[in-house]
């Protein structure tokens, strides 16, 4: 089947949940509902990507032939930034420089990851995502049960840079990716990223989002007395700071930059009840 006639999937996955909209292709196409599958925790001792991945194989039950395109959340995607080296040209040296890079945060669990690395630039540097193995391994086989073409597998913090890339400053943009027990902070300089903080939430999410701004303007060494973020929280829709912690956020989100559908958003407490029934 053609490409260009394969209906298209798209999947928000995550630990607790997936999102899925299904774009039937034709002369008029159709773009589905968004259809939400809560998940319980993980076991112990198992991955936390399985449970998602068995819940995804269920929902493309209904579907054959289909292209998809994953995104993945923070949740299952360690970040590095490749700091910006003149000697460094050909894709086999940003490789071997962004396995180096890795290394020296993950250490030896970087044998059992995959890296992506976007587009380098020997002048603006790039950045480096890892998932694990098993985990793309297990997508590509479930992509291939069901007949189907995986398109892709976007970090999501990659994926909105992408998207947003234009409405930031490359002077100097912090940008905060906050989705359910997960915050993401980005600081852009001088169009070069010169740090990625990805962490679990344990416990209030503005108290911890706060912090970890906090942390990474005293790392950059040049902290103003107000700093402006741009926030991307589609999950958290009422999410603020107060107004003397020193930042000012600005939503990325915008009337004419809108969120993909298949994004997190809230969950209504019918879709929680629905999910607990099932």
């Amino acid at each position: 089947m053609s490409p260009l006639l394969r209906d298209q999937i798209e999947v928000f996955f995550a630990p607790g949940r997936l999102n899925l909209v299904h774009l039937k292709r034709g002369l008029k196409p159709v773009q589905s509902p968004v259809l939400t599958e809560m998940i319980d925790d993980a076991q112990s001792g198992q991955p936390d990507w399985l449970q998602p991945m068995q819940q995804l194989e269920k929902m493309l039950s209904e579907y054959t032939g289909i292209s998809m395109t994953v995104t993945l959340s923070n949740h299952f995607v360690r970040y590095v930034t490749l700091p910006p080296q003149a000697e460094i040209t050909t894709p086999e040296e940003v490789l071997a420089y962004a396995d180096f890079r890795m290394r020296e945060i993950y250490g030896a669990r970087v044998d059992h990851w995959s890296l992506s690395i976007s587009i380098w630039s020997p002048i603006y540097g790039a950045i480096c995502a890892a998932i694990s193995q098993e985990l793309l391994m297990k997508l590509e086989e479930v992509a291939k049960r069901h007949h189907s073409k995986l398109n892709g597998i976007e970090p999501y913090l990659t994926a909105v840079l992408d998207k947003w890339i234009k409405s930031l400053n490359r002077r100097k943009s912090y940008v905060a990716l906050v989705e359910t027990d997960r915050v993401c902070v980005a600081l852009l300089e001088n169009g070069i990223w010169h740090s990625i903080r990805n962490q679990r939430v344990l416990q209030d999410v503005a108290d911890e989002l706060l912090a970890a701004l906090d942390q990474e303007a005293v790392l950059s060494g040049e902290k103003e007395s107000v700093e402006q973020v741009f926030l991307f929280a589609p999950e958290h829709p009422a999410l603020t700071l107060p107004d003397d912690s020193g930042w000012y956020m600005v939503p990325l989100q915008t009337e004419t930059v809108t969120v993909p559908m298949h994004y997190p958003i809230p969950i209504s407490d019918k879709t929680k009840e629905n999910a607990c029934s099932a």
